[in-house]
């Protein structure tokens, strides 16, 4: 009887190159979705059609969601389901301080190292912000605040600082993508964009960080109004130390002002 044919050592790689591939692809339309809020907090999600959407099997969909589930981006109930994670207040407000730390520890290189081609392409992010902001195309409008942000981190010659902060901010996005849709926070966020553009270029170090600061610290100025409003997209303090302890389906949370405040006052 003739042997099967085996697949060359080629073809095998490639077949593990395109697996890996469909799989990054997957994990990382998925969080993107997440992030934008496209794929809402508290969301149920199912495998099969998020497979069918993405037009691949539902394997590479499976360890998306395991590796989303690792991030905290994603909850499994047994046997009850997959669900979008509400966002995390605390993450919020730990990853908030980790980024505000850093990109001021770079500001003063930034001041320091920047170019007039650096300044021009700033210059052309703001205007292309500006113009987002005009057509309503709020993810546009948010990779340009990203990549604004990066370039002034790359050209204070910290280009790994970005990557590592972008990969743990995901809860602090949603919150940033939640207050989007206000064009009064728009107009203020391009405000602050233009102002530390220009104290940066005019090396006025003292203004730019105030700036900066007061800039980074909006998403935590929002921060209880969008849960009173989206009650049921956050997750509390407190019940995240009982998730610790056992998985709970995705729920409303209730809460009072008064209990928001006494927690941020801790």
């Amino acid at each position: 009887m003739a042997g099967r044919a085996l697949r060359s050592p080629r073809r095998a790689q490639l077949d593990v190159l395109r697996s890996a591939s469909t799989r990054s692809q997957v994990y990382a339309l998925l969080r993107r979705a997440i992030v934008s809020l496209d794929l809402l907090p508290g969301q149920a999600l199912s495998e099969n059609e998020l497979a069918a959407r993405h037009s691949v099997s539902r394997t590479p969909v499976r360890e998306a969601l395991i590796r989303l589930a690792d991030e905290n981006l994603v909850e499994v109930a047994p046997q009850l389901g997959t669900f979008v994670s509400r966002i995390s207040v605390r993450d919020v407000i730990e990853i908030q301080f980790i980024r505000e730390t850093l990109e001021r520890a770079s500001l003063p290189h930034a001041i320091k190292n920047i170019t007039a081609t650096d300044e021009a392409y700033l210059r052309a992010l703001l205007d292309e912000q500006e113009e987002a902001g005009r057509k309503g195309d709020l993810h546009h409008w948010f990779a340009t605040d990203e990549a604004l942000h990066r370039t002034l981190l790359e050209i204070g010659g910290h280009p790994r600082v970005w990557p590592i902060v972008s990969s743990a901010k995901a809860h602090l996005d949603r919150v940033r993508m939640l207050s989007l849709p206000d064009p009064t926070i728009l107009g203020e966020l391009l405000t602050q964009h233009r102002a530390i553009v220009d104290f940066v270029t005019s090396k006025q170090r003292k203004k730019a960080d105030e700036v900066l600061s007061h800039h980074l610290r909006i998403a935590l100025d929002i921060l209880e109004p969008l849960e009173q409003e989206h009650p049921d997209y956050f997750v509390l303090d407190e019940e995240e130390e009982d998730e610790v302890r056992e998985a709970p389906v995705p729920r409303p949370v209730k809460r009072t002002a008064t209990k928001a405040a006494s927690r941020r006052r801790r």
